[in-house]
């Protein structure tokens, strides 16, 4: 170790002998540093947006249906009100909010344009609980009332259909008997949010959608959030086991697009790293190879005095090690200086649509992953030195008499 530790001031100094190259080398690493912890960083804002979005205004962490309704979405996959068991694990330690909700496919007609919609029968005050949607009104105001005369639509589906706030719009859709119900109600509030919840869902009071469509206190759904302290798994075995005849789902099977987003971040982080590695790699390899072979004679002069290979190739290590360990701590900087300024949100300007389209909101907020990091960085470090062997491996090899005689 004593030894290691004296050839850390001829490894630095051995660096800047050329200037030029040691600098190339630390902005390859540092670029490429920089590049895996900002799109990490970027990817998880993006996959955290996404999940926010989807389990914040519908989804929840987890809902029960009917058997059968997930496959056909309609008033004929209902059922009763909880009660008994499945009420009590409902309003348990286990579960933090839940709300009831009527949702069937429908069709909504202004007086200029007709729209295929979802509807959605909410109780206002659980929903409040569960959803963030009620406080994202742009105009007039959400439902106060589940037996509330009214209806709640996004804008972009206002603009589609040519109508305001005030006006008056006619949903239609199957009853439980069969027959094709129609109900005309003014539009009490307008909603912004993604795109494509803006165009598919309108909201009614629960009571005035049950009374529409037939069905006497029968519900579509139930969302739920599992408690703070209580892990989904087990609040989901509780819900199944209360109400066997049920079927209760996480929302990773009920979003798979958006449980594919947050794995798809990981493995692309993960695929990105070896790429700028391969990148990087193929300089550190080519600049310790200039090196040894510029120093032939250096190392063949070391051996002639008595230094053993294995101390030429911990020298040779010890200079990757020292040249890629200020790469990745430049590397560092620049991430946190690229990604200081967006602290408070990140406005994804033209991409927003894109985003919005897969789920994720238009302003993504990165947070800095410091585990994520840190590990992220041990890896390029570990593997930049474990490159290096070769050109130590290569410089240990040198025979001090051929050396010697180099010119």
């Amino acid at each position: 170790m004593g030894r290691i530790w004296l050839l850390g001031p001829l490894a630095w100094r051995n660096l800047w002998r050329n200037p030029r190259r040691t600098l190339i080398t630390l902005v390859v690493v540092a670029i490429g540093v920089w590049s895996i912890l900002v799109f990490d960083v970027l990817l998880n804002a993006v996959a955290a947006s996404t999940l926010q979005e989807s389990l914040h205004l519908l989804t929840g962490e987890a809902q029960i249906h009917a058997p059968g309704y997930l496959d056909d979405p309609g008033v004929s996959h209902s059922m009763p009100a909880p009660s008994h068991a499945l009420l009590g694990v409902l309003n348990g330690s286990q579960v933090s909010a839940w709300a009831p909700r009527v949702r069937v496919p429908a069709i909504i007609q202004s007086e200029y344009r007709t729209r295929a919609i979802t509807l959605v029968g909410v109780d206002p005050a659980a929903e409040r609980k569960v959803s963030e949607l009620p406080g994202q009104m742009l105009e007039g105001r959400y439902l106060s009332d589940p037996n509330q005369v009214g209806i709640v639509v996004g804008k972009d589906l206002a603009i589609r259909l040519k109508t305001r706030l005030g006006k008056r719009v006619i949903l239609m859709a199957q009853a439980a008997d069969g027959h094709l119900a129609q109900i005309g109600l003014p539009i009490v509030g307008i909603f912004g949010n993604t795109t494509p919840t803006q165009d598919a869902y309108v909201f009614v009071g629960l009571g005035e959608a049950q009374s529409a469509l037939g069905l006497s206190g029968q519900l579509s759904e139930i969302a739920l959030d599992a408690g703070a302290q209580a892990k989904l798994d087990a609040v989901v075995a509780a819900l199944r086991r209360a109400a066997p005849g049920l079927d209760v789902q996480t929302w990773i099977t009920l979003s798979p697009l958006v449980y594919t987003i947050e794995q798809f971040s990981e493995s692309y982080t993960a695929i990105w790293l070896m790429v700028m590695f391969v990148l990087m790699a193929i300089g550190i390899v080519n600049t310790q190879l200039m090196a040894v072979f510029e120093r032939t004679r250096e190392f063949g002069l070391l051996q002639a005095l008595g230094m053993r290979p294995r101390l030429i190739v911990a020298q040779v290590v010890l200079e990757s090690a020292l040249l890629i360990g200020v790469g990745v701590i430049l590397g560092n900087l620049f991430m946190a200086v690229t990604l200081l300024p967006f602290g408070h949100g990140l406005d994804l300007g033209p991409l927003a649509p894109g985003a919005e389209m897969s789920g994720a909101s238009g302003v993504i907020y990165p947070q800095f992953n410091v585990a994520g990091a840190i590990v992220y960085s041990l890896i390029v470090w570990l593997l930049g030195v474990a490159t290096a062997l070769w050109p130590a491996a290569a410089a240990a090899r040198t025979q001090p008499i051929v050396a010697m005689a180099a010119i």
